[in-house]
């Protein structure tokens, strides 16, 4: 596989209405497909009763992959506990704050209870040992979209209270941290410390998830310890994780450290579903590989996307082969569906696969067979993209929980923190400007010239004064409104905000207000707006408003070599996309004159050639002036000068290697 681009699907035999394991995978084969995924969704098969065990569904595929020639990803089944396992101990269901939940659903158990961990371990021995001979399995996948699934459970406070004890030391430091006095929640002794999921003190609530997703990185590591037992030192570990979620991939993910999770694994994988038909943008395409590369600064699988999905997903022509390549463009070394065949019963009924319900090569099929067709011709020249982006946009998981629980808005109201990291985000990529998204923890400002900090609430001192230096130095700190306000648990800085950073931003501000009739740059102001107060800085904008003129909303200043910039509302993609410009260019970094729905990525080869991949996310035809040397086009052999027109059909894109 050193050579290949991964390319598969989900495959399961448990599912099937009939056994057709040999016309699946030769079905597979012929489309261009190299690997298949499974059993990570099956424990009530694997293990029908407690300690019986019957891995026949899976070493029969196994059988049939090797015979053809197939490679196979193994999935540990823990995600969907069968319902002995429930039966026996009812309390491995998860409580949540609202209560325990009921059997049924995946990813509903409590993966601290020691019963599961236990019967967890089990399964997990049991089926490394049972594919253990079988060479065609290239790769482990841990679990499945794990997170912590808002465990308020009685082991995991418990465990709370131990990590509460080793931090805090004392009940008095630890009442201190929190203002625990306020409404009379001051404990003096740790064994009176109470239930934490009905607190009213939502900073207790944000520690309590930031040391959630902790638990929920050490359940993935705990995992990989299993695994490496068993695993042969070719064999890869990896994992689909999973991001934030409004019917589609739409940014960070709330129940896990993606960051923190990552030593788990050692290929990072992830999950991205997207809308398409008229909706296909490619941002979240783009958005995910950008996050997940950025995890161990490498190539990354994606081990589910859609074929066809819900109805509409079901992809115009040309729209599976742009959304494959779309993919390698962002580092990708292969992708594969979820799922290969449609299923006939249950939940996901019509989220249907690369086969219809007939279960018959139709025009899905085709489109797909046309990829790996491709991925073969061209695979080895587009494997391995390394990508060298000059602008980072850093997220984090404790903003985003504390701004759930400090929203800008009502509860449930129209801005949230993934809101802030797109609004950036997808204005950068529509202006072609690539970056990498990088968790708070792991950014290391001296390989960028630019860093763009969306809602970035929480800030520790540390993280702080790092950036203070990136600026000092002569780097470019673009922030949003909620930048700089609160320490890592969510409690507000008694000190002028933007904490820390007032000097290096030339303005602070102390308050805040509901938009209203505001406007921003001539654009209306959504949601919420920060009133901020010059000191020396440059005023580029001021708020259009009867009461609220004197307030500047945007602001640039000259701090030392480097400048800052800081967007006090959310307003128009429009007005963001100028005050960017203007960051950029003091960057040093150009921007390409053309923009969405043409959309440029580019990285270089494993063989050390730069690529351009060059994509119309549109149903309308499109030309360009060539902005690169001397090219070739590495589907049609044809040749393009600098300055030469390239047209780019509907829905298709064209690969330039620079010669």
């Amino acid at each position: 596989m050193n050579n290949e681009l991964i390319f598969g699907a989900a495959y399961y035999n448990e599912y099937m209405p009939y056994d057709r394991i040999e016309k699946d995978l030769t079905l597979m084969k012929e489309a261009g497909m190299n690997t298949i995924r499974i059993a990570e969704s099956t424990w009530s098969t694997e293990e029908p009763s407690d300690g019986v065990f019957n891995f026949k569904p899976v070493t029969d595929v196994l059988a049939c992959a090797e015979r053809l020639g197939l490679n196979v990803i193994v999935g540990t089944p823990t995600y969907a506990v069968p319902a002995w396992l429930v039966k026996k101990y009812p309390d491995i269901m998860v409580t949540n704050r609202k209560g325990q939940v009921k059997y049924g659903p995946r990813q509903s158990m409590d993966i601290l209870h020691p019963d599961f961990l236990r019967y967890a371990q089990r399964i997990i021995r049991k089926l490394m040992e049972a594919v253990q001979p079988y060479k065609c399995v290239i790769g482990f996948q841990l679990d499945n979209e794990t997170k912590h699934y808002d465990n308020y459970g009685k082991y995991a406070q418990k465990k709370f209270l131990e990590f509460l004890k080793e931090k805090y030391k004392t009940c008095e430091a630890f009442n201190r941290a929190f203002t625990l006095a306020y409404w009379s929640n001051s404990i003096s002794r740790w064994e009176d410390l109470p239930d934490i999921s009905n607190s009213i003190n939502w900073n207790l609530h944000c520690e309590y998830e930031k040391f959630l997703r902790t638990c929920t990185a050490d359940y993935l590591k705990w995992q990989r310890s299993i695994v490496d037992e068993y695993r042969r030192p070719d064999q890869f570990v990896t994992h689909n994780f999973d991001f934030g979620w409004i019917g589609y991939s739409y940014g960070e993910q709330p129940g896990i450290n993606h960051f923190e999770a990552s030593p788990a694994v050692t290929l990072a994988g992830c999950d991205i579903y997207h809308p398409s038909q008229d909706e296909l943008t490619g941002r979240e395409i783009a958005f995910g590989g950008d996050k997940i590369r950025a995890l161990k600064n490498a190539n990354y699988l994606v081990l589910e996307t859609e074929a066809q999905g819900f109805k509409e997903w079901t992809p115009y022509p040309k729209q599976l082969r742009l959304q494959a390549f779309s993919h390698l463009a962002g580092g990708a070394n292969g992708h594969m569906y979820w799922n290969w065949h449609s299923i006939h019963n249950s939940f996901e009924t019509y989220w249907k696969g690369v086969l219809g319900h007939e279960l018959q090569p139709g025009v899905i099929y085709n489109y797909a067979k046309e990829i790996g067709q491709e991925y073969k011709k061209y695979g080895h020249q587009l494997i391995g993209l390394n990508k060298k982006n000059q602008v980072a946009l850093v997220v984090d998981n404790d903003s985003l929980t504390a701004l759930k629980f400090f929203p800008m808005d009502m509860p449930g109201g129209g801005l949230s923190y993934n809101d802030a990291v797109r609004w950036i985000y997808d204005t950068l990529y529509n202006m072609n400007v690539e970056c990498d998204v990088v968790d708070i923890h792991a950014l290391n400002p001296e390989d960028y010239k630019m860093i763009v900090t969306p809602a970035l609430y929480c800030i520790s001192e540390e993280n702080a004064k790092k950036l203070l230096r990136f600026v000092e130095k002569g780097g470019v700190l673009f922030s949003s409104f909620r930048s700089f306000y609160a320490d890592e648990k969510g409690s507000v800085w008694d000190a002028p905000h933007p904490y820390c950073l007032t000097d290096a931003f030339g303005m602070e501000y102390s308050m805040i207000t509901k938009a209203g009739a505001a406007k921003l740059l001539g654009q209306p102001v959504q949601v919420y707006a920060e009133l901020l107060e010059v000191k020396n800085a440059q005023v580029l904008a001021k708020y259009e408003h009867k009461y609220w003129s004197n307030y500047a909303g945007v602001t640039k200043n000259n701090f030392k070599k480097g400048f800052t910039y800081y967007f006090g509302a959310k307003t128009s993609e429009g007005a963001l996309k100028e005050i960017l410009k203007d960051a950029l260019a003091e960057a040093k970094i150009a921007v390409p004159e053309v923009q969405f729905p043409v959309i440029i990525r580019s990285g270089v080869n494993s063989k050390g050639k730069k690529l351009h991949y060059i994509f119309n996310y549109s149903s309308e035809d499109w030309f360009i002036n060539n902005p690169f040397g001397d090219c070739v086009d590495l589907i049609t052999e044809k040749p393009y000068f600098k300055g030469d027109k390239i047209e780019i059909a509907d829905w298709d894109f064209v690969i330039l290697e620079e010669q």
